[in-house]
């Protein structure tokens, strides 16, 4: 309420002219003041000496007209000083008040918006934290899927490897059976023709003798 009352353009114009008419009211005020004292101080000596002097009735209530109108303007003069003071000292502070709570208003908006713009980032920062790790996790799980994939590749080139060297052993020891069979059959028709040849030798040597004989 005060700041907008304050903010009048009326007191921007005259906030020119606010220091020159205030000093110029202050130094009246102290002139009327500083008179008035000379006169009350004037009017009271004049007062003790009159009574004093038994002078007449009338001259007695003039001066003590004089000095209740000295004493009067004393009072207002000095009355008026201090409220004057006090004005421009209340419209100091409330001019200051003012602005310390523009300014208080303005820091505190400056503070919820930083406050909200934290939040904002936060938030998008969290947001964005949470996008890397789901764009890592399927990267992994793809790489994972590629890797799978891979070793299931070469299981099944193994097992392939593995089905033909298997194959070729089942080969190899049938030959070597076909082969083993064959040398005993070889072995077996060698006995046989040892057998022949030493049962050819024992018939030769005794049909030979007989023919000596």
């Amino acid at each position: 309420r005060w700041q907008k009352i304050f903010m009048i353009p009326l007191w921007s114009k005259m906030a020119v002219f606010w220091n020159k008419m205030f000093l110029t009211i202050i130094v009246l005020l102290i002139v009327l003041f500083l008179d008035a004292v000379r006169e009350v101080k004037k009017y009271s000596a004049v007062h003790v000496n009159e009574k004093a002097a038994n002078v007449n009735a009338n001259a007695f209530d003039h001066i003590q007209m004089k000095l209740f109108r000295s004493q009067r303007n004393l009072y207002l003069s000095g009355f008026s000083l201090f409220l004057w003071l006090v004005l421009r000292r209340t419209v100091t502070l409330l001019t200051q008040l003012a602005k310390g709570m523009a300014s208080h208003a303005a820091l505190e908006t400056q503070v919820n918006d930083a406050t909200e713009a934290a939040k904002k980032y936060m938030a998008e920062n969290e947001r964005l934290q949470e996008a890397l790790s789901e764009k890592g996790s399927s990267k992994k799980k793809e790489s994972a899927e590629a890797t799978d994939e891979k070793l299931k590749e070469e299981v099944e080139h193994l097992k392939a490897e593995l089905q033909k060297t298997s194959n070729a052993l089942h080969k190899a020891n049938n030959e070597v059976t076909a082969v083993k069979k064959q040398s005993e059959g070889l072995k077996r028709e060698y006995d046989n023709l040892m057998k022949e040849y030493e049962w050819l030798q024992v018939g030769g040597s005794g049909s030979l003798y007989e023919h000596n004989v």
